[in-house]
């Protein structure tokens, strides 16, 4: 399963995404976050669905890795899922014993269910198409004005960014200390979930000690490139906006004002 995990991971490109302003793409997907979550109905839902597939598409990046984003997820978007579809209000289509099948409790479930595969491929295609020194950028540049109130912007934003980057390398870590342990005749994978889980105690202890390893390895080179936070530092690439990001903007204006017309409209279903 490890081995399956997609996310955090960038895939250098030239695709339209791609060349578009790091902040251009944080400021949009902020908006599609806020955006998805104030759909009512389906035709809303449907405007934000047809976005995010735009924009996987314009992306170029293989399907194969968007779907290994969505493997992990898939029991909780599930379990989510027949809660919302077996607890809703309203009268009951079937009922057996506490489960009750309602027509709110399975509009609710395809808007949770449609909702949380959006943001997971949202944020991957955010992550697939912008590298972590791109995101520390935009991050920082975002948050500039809060500097002012003494806010650690560059720190924050480097932090952010280490933790994005340090995602594939610690899947690949746990990857290899459980190929190790399974080579010593470690057995990880049968028995009930209470022995799963006590299978897994001899993975976690190696993979904190790597863990703490390599931060500090990172810390003393930062300190060996006298490394001293944000002040008076430069950058090698300088953020411009061009027409790409401002069609992009007034393509999410577009999508806001769609999804508040049909909201006013056709009302919630939900």
């Amino acid at each position: 399963m490890v081995r399956d995990v997609a996310f955090g991971q960038y895939f250098p490109g030239s695709s339209l995404i791609h060349r578009l302003d790091p902040r251009a793409k944080l400021l949009i997907f902020i908006a599609f976050v806020a955006l998805i979550f104030c759909t009512f109905n389906y035709a809303s839902l449907g405007l934000c669905a047809a976005f995010c597939a735009v924009f996987l598409i314009l992306s170029r990046i293989p399907a194969k890795f968007y779907f290994k984003s969505l493997k992990v997820i898939i029991a909780i978007v599930i379990f989510t899922s027949l809660l919302n579809l077996f607890y809703g209000s309203g009268e009951a289509l079937w009922q057996w014993w506490i489960f009750k099948l309602t027509v709110a409790g399975i509009h609710r479930a395809v808007f949770v269910t449609v909702r949380i595969v959006a943001l997971i491929l949202a944020s991957s295609c955010l992550t697939f198409t912008t590298s972590p020194t791109e995101i520390t950028d935009a991050l920082e540049r975002l948050m500039k004005p809060l500097a002012k109130l003494r806010f650690p912007v560059h720190e924050i934003a480097m932090m952010m960014s280490l933790a994005l980057r340090f995602v594939p390398t610690l899947l690949e870590e746990t990857d290899k200390i459980m190929q190790a342990q399974k080579a010593r005749g470690a057995d990880l994978e049968s028995g009930n979930l209470f022995r799963r889980v006590q299978a897994l105690v001899p993975i976690l202890i190696p993979l904190f000690v790597s863990a703490f390893r390599r931060a500090y390895d990172i810390a003393t080179a930062m300190e060996c490139r006298c490394y001293r936070g944000g002040s008076g530092r430069t950058r090698m690439k300088i953020l411009k906006m061009d027409h790409r990001d401002i069609v992009s903007f007034v393509v999410t204006g577009m999508l806001i004002g769609g999804v508040v017309v049909c909201n006013l409209l056709l009302g919630s279903v939900i």
